[in-house]
């Protein structure tokens, strides 16, 4: 049996996170103070700094939650049904489309990388999204769809790729046109490495 202090201080959590991403979204980190998100998430300030630390810690979280929507959506469409090729597209559609969410753009391409330094900002995307480019071109080439190509570093350049891809959308005056020019372009990419004949070692 689950205790009511603790159903209590997961909700007074999970409305301070959801807070904390609704008010980062529209304002910023630098314009968003925890009494602001103590208020919206209905909460005291005390009890804000028994779940969090400080204000960096809350945007951590918020990230965190951010990027979880985006990898849960992306993971099912990648393990989902289809062809390889057929989940590759779907997952790469269902990127370009988060890349323009409000709250994926300030929170996780604009402001994760100053709040929470380069390096570290690098190693949570690489931790949520890496590991899907790398499966899902591994999956590609065991199915034979594209040419056998290095995994580990083409998976790196694509991973690359995509982020570029994030932080132009993000910056441009018209996101949805850059959107699906990016998404073009790659497709053409991906085509570029499809086998023209069937591989008949593989069946």
């Amino acid at each position: 049996m689950r205790s009511r202090r603790l159903d209590y201080s997961e909700s007074t959590r999970s409305a301070l996170v959801d807070s904390a991403v609704e008010l980062f979204t529209k304002r910023g980190y630098a314009g968003t103070s925890l009494d602001e998100i103590a208020k919206r998430a209905r909460v005291t300030k005390g009890a804000l700094y028994h779940h969090f630390s400080g204000k960096q810690a809350l945007f951590e979280a918020a990230f965190d939650q951010v990027e979880s929507l985006v990898y849960d959506r992306l993971d099912k469409i990648m393990t989902g049904e289809g062809t390889p090729w057929e989940r590759a597209l779907g997952g790469l559609n269902a990127f370009i489309r988060a890349c323009l969410d409000p709250a994926y753009q300030r929170i996780a391409i604009h402001e994760a990388p100053v709040v929470m330094g380069w390096e570290r900002w690098r190693e949570a995307e690489e931790r949520c999204s890496f590991g899907l480019v790398r499966s899902g071109l591994q999956s590609l080439i065991d199915a034979g769809e594209v040419e056998p190509v290095p995994v580990e570093v083409t998976a790196r350049l694509l991973f690359g790729a995509l982020s570029s891809a994030a932080t132009e959308i993000a910056s441009s005056p018209d996101p949805k046109k850059v959107g699906a020019e990016i998404e073009d372009v790659i497709v053409r990419m991906l085509v570029r490495l499809r086998r023209t004949e069937p591989d008949v070692s593989i069946g």
